[in-house]
């Protein structure tokens, strides 16, 4: 049984940024294992694994709120900063030889939902209204844009 399920209330009606959320989840509920299983190795792999995956996400979130025009998107850059931050002073407790388990476990689900349900729908509409726009570029032009490719 997995520690976390999604729920469709996490979701922020963009499919691209709901199934990075989703990932997350699911690396989530990976790192849960290998905690119960008490296997450092695969603990390792899975912290370093998640925290590889949430920069490149919140990248991806940054780069479509500023394409965007999202105006808290400085605060926005903060909170993921800080974040990353925080994962970051675990993994290296973790490489100490300290438990982390519990205490990050439940820092995960509680920081991820609420910057889901709060921080992230916030910008929802800049970035919706942005993908609406871009999928009325002319096909020619659409063709030499990645965030076009990705969207098209």
């Amino acid at each position: 049984m997995a520690y976390w399920n999604w729920d469709a209330s996490y979701e922020i009606g963009i499919s691209v940024i709901d199934n990075q959320h989703k990932r997350i989840v699911e690396y989530i509920n990976e790192l849960h294992g290998a905690f119960v299983s008490k296997n450092k190795e695969s603990v390792s792999v899975v912290l370093i694994a998640l925290a590889d995956y949430t920069v490149s996400h919140f990248a991806f979130e940054e780069s479509l709120m500023e394409q965007a025009g999202y105006l808290f998107l400085e605060p926005h850059k903060k909170v993921h900063e800080k974040f990353v931050e925080t994962v970051s002073r675990y993994i290296n407790d973790f490489h100490k030889g300290e438990d982390i388990s519990g205490k990050l476990m439940a820092e995960l689900q509680i920081w991820l939902t609420h910057h889901i349900l709060h921080d992230d729908k916030d910008y929802k509409e800049a970035v919706q209204k942005l993908l609406a726009e871009k999928r009325e570029i002319p096909k020619e032009i659409k063709k030499k844009s990645w965030f076009a490719k990705l969207f098209g």
